[in-house]
């Protein structure tokens, strides 16, 4: 693990894109389904046990919560989809502001969609990626809950999962992943740290403290 993601905290919650930091830097957003254990994966990659709140309560995360990782880089939490029991208002509200988010967003560098690998690629996933792909964001999907299904069906959710990405949309990559089993974790820091160029940025920073010939 890049030791980096293990100085995330928490910043702020945002309810709507003003409240969000000064649009500059980089970031990388986390959506998904209100049970696909989003915020399992964010304290996975962050080697955090309650970075990202959990309930077994689908949807509580309503807002959009804002990890900073270092000097403008961020991790984004956004609210999850699906089965939240949530008033039309609130779900009115967000039905409008993830799409401007995703569109508008200019710091944000990557979308990583996380998505039940029993149940991938619901109507509702489909709607984000053609969000993303509209405005061309790129995508990686993590496909958690790997530990559900035994080896041959978990390969086989992920080859069908790709097969159709790649058809529908071909800029989109895909891998299995486990909370439970730290699963995948080194694909995963690999994206974000492109997305995120932090390799380039502690490079740049070791290079700036060499001293001066």
């Amino acid at each position: 693990m890049n030791p980096i993601y293990r100085k995330a905290r928490f910043l702020l919650s945002a309810p709507d894109l003003r409240h969000l930091p000064p649009d500059t830097g980089r970031e990388v957003a986390f959506a998904g389904r209100s049970n696909a254990g989003k915020s399992s994966a964010i304290n996975t990659l962050t080697g955090q046990k309650a970075l990202a709140r959990t309930s077994k309560t689908p949807g509580r995360t309503q807002q959009i919560n804002v990890f900073p990782v270092s000097d403008q880089r961020y991790l984004i939490d956004l609210p999850g989809y699906g089965f939240a029991k949530l008033p039309q208002a609130i779900r009115a509200h967000w039905q409008r502001t993830l799409p401007e988010y995703l569109q508008r967003r200019r710091s944000l560098r990557g979308l990583m969609l996380i998505m039940d690998v029993r149940h991938p690629l619901t109507a509702l996933d489909q709607q984000l990626l053609a969000w993303c792909g509209a405005v061309g964001l790129p995508v990686h999907v993590l496909l958690t809950k790997a530990d559900k299904l035994k080896q041959g069906p978990a390969a086989q959710a992920l080859r069908h999962t790709a097969e159709c990405l790649a058809r529908d949309h071909p800029d989109t990559s895909v891998q299995l992943f486990s909370a439970l089993r730290a699963r995948g974790i080194e694909t995963a820091h690999g994206k974000l740290d492109e997305w995120l160029q932090l390799e380039t940025a502690a490079h740049s920073s070791a290079a700036a403290k060499q001293p001066r010939s």
